[in-house]
Order: C-alpha cells, then sequence, then structure tokens
C-alpha cells in the first residue's frame, strides 16, 4: 500500500497559495480579491485554493501530478484497480457506472429503493430496467432486504440482462448479503454496480459492514462528503472488474464531469482518504463508545422505538427511532431542533440520526434536548393509522419503456381516477431521494393512500408536490 500520510493535492495547492501569485486568470474572484464584503469572512480562507488548472496542480481531465497521486492514493488504500474523483458527487458516477455498461433497450437489474439518480441513468439511456423489491421488516417498518433468490429468478426470466445495479447500504446504514449476490451473477458473466454512497468509511473494518469492492463489486460510486470530512458533491467511483475496462468508465465519467472541476472539492477528497486511513483502532474504540452512550440517552424517550442495531450488518454511525404510531415523527423532529438538534431526515414514522468519525462530545447538550422532549405538551396522540405496505412483485419490469415514455402524450387525473392508469412522474420524498412511485409504474390503491399519508405528514416530496395534493400526471391511454 501507498504511504497514506500524504497529502499531495492539498499540498500543491498550498504550495501555490504562498506564492502569493498575481491571478491574471479565472476564477474572477482572483484568489479572493474580487469577493463582497458581506461574506468575505466566511469565504476567503477557501478561495485562495479554489483555482484552475495552472502550472504544478494537474488536470482532472488529464491526471498526470498531483491529481493523479491523489486519486492513486486513494485507489491504494480502497484495494481498487482505478479510482476516479467526482466533484459532480455520487450522481456523476452512478451516470457513468450505467452508461458504461449498457446501451439504449438493454436490460439492467436494479434495486427498486434506488436513488433517483440511478432511474435517471436508466432513463437518459433508454434502458429497461428490471426491479427487485425489498422485502418488507415489520421490525423496522422498511423495505429492507433483497434475496439472492430474487436475483436468480431475475436472471433467469432476463437471461440477456447487462449489468446490475444495487444499493449497498440503505439509507439507515443496513446492508445485506451482498457477496453471494455478487459471485452469482459474476457466474453468469454480469457485472455488478453499487451505488455504496453511504459507506465509504467501511473500509476501516469491524466494526462496520464490509465495502462493497472487497466482497467483489465491479464498480462502486462512493459519497465522500456523506460520511466522511469531505465536501458536499465530493465522492469516489472506484473500478476493480474484468468485465468493464477501466478506459469505458472514464470516457463517461469525464462527459459527466464539469469542464472546470472544483479544486476545494478535489482537494477535500484528498483530505478524507487522509482522515480515513490515519485512524487507528483506538480512534474508532472511542468513536463507537461515545455512540453507544447517545443510545442510551434515546432509549430514555417515551415517544419513540430505538431500532438496535447488527454488528457487521448495521452502519454503527446511523442511529434511527421509530416513533410509536400514536405520535408524529414531525412534532417530534421539530421539536428538536428548535433545541437545536438537526437530525438527517425524518421520514414516515423515522427519524434518523448520523454521526461523524470523531466521538461525540456535546451529550450535556443534547441530554437537555431529550428531557424538553420527554417533558413536550406539544406532542399530542394521534389516532393509530396502520397503512399496509405497497405490495409490488419480488421481480418486475415497468408497465412501459422509456422509449414508449418519450412518444406518449401527458394527462392530469384527479387521484380518485388515478388507480390503474400509468404514472408519467416520479413521487419521490427527499430525503432519501428515492422514488416512492416509479415513472412507467402502475399507480395502485395503496399508492394513492401513502401518497396522501405522505402529504398529510409534510413529507417533502420533489419538483411535484405543488399538483400532487389533488391528482398525478399520467400517460394517456392508447386509442
Amino acid at each position: 500500500m501507498m504511504d497514506q500520510s500524504r497529502t499531495p493535492l492539498i499540498d500543491a495547492l498550498r504550495k501555490h497559495a504562498e506564492k502569493k501569485p498575481l491571478s491574471f486568470h479565472v476564477p474572477g474572484h482572483k484568489n479572493g480579491n474580487v469577493f463582497p464584503e458581506q461574506a468575505k469572512d466566511l469565504y476567503e480562507g477557501l478561495l485562495s485554493i479554489d483555482l484552475t488548472e495552472l502550472s504544478g496542480l494537474d488536470d482532472l481531465h488529464q491526471p498526470e501530478g498531483a491529481i493523479k497521486e491523489a486519486q492513486d492514493l486513494a485507489a491504494s488504500y480502497y484495494q481498487a484497480d482505478h479510482t476516479f474523483f467526482l466533484v459532480g458527487g455520487s450522481t456523476a458516477g452512478n451516470l457513468a457506472m450505467i452508461y458504461s455498461i449498457c446501451q439504449p433497450g438493454d436490460f439492467v437489474i436494479v434495486q427498486r429503493n434506488c436513488h433517483k439518480s440511478i432511474m435517471h441513468a436508466l432513463e437518459l439511456i433508454g434502458a429497461r430496467p428490471v426491479f427487485l423489491t425489498p422485502e418488507f421488516n415489520e421490525q423496522t417498518g422498511r423495505y429492507s432486504e433483497i434475496t439472492v433468490r430474487q436475483l436468480e429468478d431475475a436472471i433467469q426470466q432476463y437471461p440477456e440482462v447487462k449489468g446490475i445495479v444495487l444499493t449497498y447500504p440503505d439509507y439507515f446504514g443496513h446492508t445485506y448479503p451482498l457477496k453471494n449476490m455478487i459471485e452469482h451473477a459474476h457466474d453468469h458473466g454480469i457485472p455488478v454496480l453499487v451505488d455504496e454512497a453511504h459507506g465509504a468509511h467501511f473500509v476501516l473494518g469491524d466494526p462496520f459492514p464490509t465495502t462493497a469492492l472487497a466482497l467483489g463489486a465491479d464498480m462502486v460510486v462512493q459519497s465522500a462528503h456523506k460520511m466522511l470530512p469531505a465536501m458536499t458533491m465530493s465522492a469516489w467511483l472506484h473500478v476493480r472488474s474484468k468485465f468493464v475496462p477501466v478506459e469505458q468508465v472514464a470516457k463517461y465519467v469525464h462527459m459527466f464531469q464539469s469542464s472546470s472541476p472544483s479544486y476545494p472539492l478535489m482537494a477535500s477528497l484528498d483530505l478524507a482518504r487522509y482522515y480515513l486511513a490515519n485512524l487507528k483502532s483506538d480512534d474508532v474504540h472511542k468513536i463507537i463508545e461515545s455512540i453507544e452512550d447517545v443510545r442510551t440517552l434515546f432509549q430514555s424517550v417515551p415517544y419513540w422505538d430505538v431500532i438496535p442495531g447488527k454488528k457487521g450488518i448495521d452502519d454503527p454511525l446511523k442511529l434511527t427511532v421509530r416513533v410509536k404510531p400514536e405520535y408524529q415523527s414531525k412534532e417530534a423532529a421539530s421539536f428538536l431542533e428548535q433545541q437545536g438538534i438537526f437530525p438527517e431526515m425524518t421520514a414516515d414514522q423515522h427519524i434518523l440520526f448520523v454521526f461523524g468519525l470523531k466521538p461525540f462530545t456535546e451529550l450535556g447538550k443534547l441530554k437537555l434536548a431529550l428531557e424538553q422532549l420527554k417533558l413536550a405538551r406539544s406532542l399530542d396522540k394521534h389516532d393509530k393509522i396502520k397503512r399496509k405496505p405497497v405490495v409490488t412483485k419480488p421481480v418486475q419490469a415497468l408497465s412501459i419503456s422509456f422509449h414508449e415514455m418519450r412518444n406518449r402524450v401527458l394527462e392530469w387525473v384527479p387521484w380518485h381516477q388515478a388507480a390503474g392508469r400509468i404514472a408519467a412522474e416520479s413521487v419521490t420524498p427527499y430525503p432519501p431521494g428515492i422514488p416512492f412511485l416509479l415513472k412507467g409504474e402502475q399507480i395502485e390503491k395503496e399508492h394513492i393512500a401513502a401518497i396522501a399519508d405522505l402529504i398529510e405528514k409534510q413529507q417533502y416530496i420533489q419538483y411535484a408536490k405543488d399538483h400532487l395534493e389533488k391528482g398525478i400526471y399520467v400517460f394517456a391511454e392508447e386509442g
């Protein structure tokens, strides 16, 4: 393994800034000299390294110097054949992965609870997705796992598939037996692409789940900014495959990346890898120990149950509470925010809390907020309404292809006329950005009831919320 104590890109940027250079190049803030005063104090520490492709700073689209070395260090640490720096988030990586393995009309097996960027990639290229629907877990109240049997059935039904796209872990940090699925796919000569956006830190090993790359995945995308000390939109795409040439992936990475990549984002990737690679086992132990203290605090709150995590299966940096049916998760989360405690996500009856890779030291502030929550009179009891999960086949294709969708007329229908129609838009609660109802999917009565519930609970829905209260766009029926 290469010397992981090095930070070649940040070193190159610091060396350039120390020259106090005169800028006769872009960007227009000229190393911070041209900038609005009311925000200069917030930005000026960063502007000196917000640069362009100058001598000594390398070029992301043809890396030969500091950027190449930084990427090589990341590849060495993650045991990849090649690692690409991404400045467009995991979205850019998901687009590049999918474009590198299929053509218009090709079948691709996809986990049903994938991120919207995967669906966008499949639609843009005109692929034909075959969905694996995760099984509903009554204990957690979530669609949690797919099975090897589902994958076997999908390959048997669609033997011509060009790739398999899986999400590991899910938004809540839960994993499943990925290795068996990868081996089964490889036995059929099919590459496995993994959206591991929330698992960049799994490389640390015990007590975290095993990384998808270590389990044999061909390509893995990781949002470094989600769980590591990296800037938002910074991500990695790792490649180690006998089925997909690196050169093929590189072509699409360049297509989907900005021609003016952000040096602060790239430098933060260099630093995130450095931070992770230099964490000691004792550091990790202290982090986990501090989180256990927090879990104990959360367990004292009567409004929810803390979902237990399984070692090696659930990410210990994620803590999920399941709010009891007689209370509203939105109200509990709102109360915490008023106390200065901001969770990652509130969805349905769940509230997700995400920890960083450093011991949690604000136990006093958190304890006070939770004590206030326990005394809160604003959390009124509601009628216990338990909605049935939407029943979806374990293996299912869209009702019409993306190619057909392009030639269909759209029409808006009120909800009482929507059952049985084909959705012309996806319904995507955000976070987590996972489509609840897919474009091209037949609308069921359970979808309608569940969407009404999401709106009633004021769950943020991207793009379509302005009209979803009354109806939805569907594809006009032919003939």
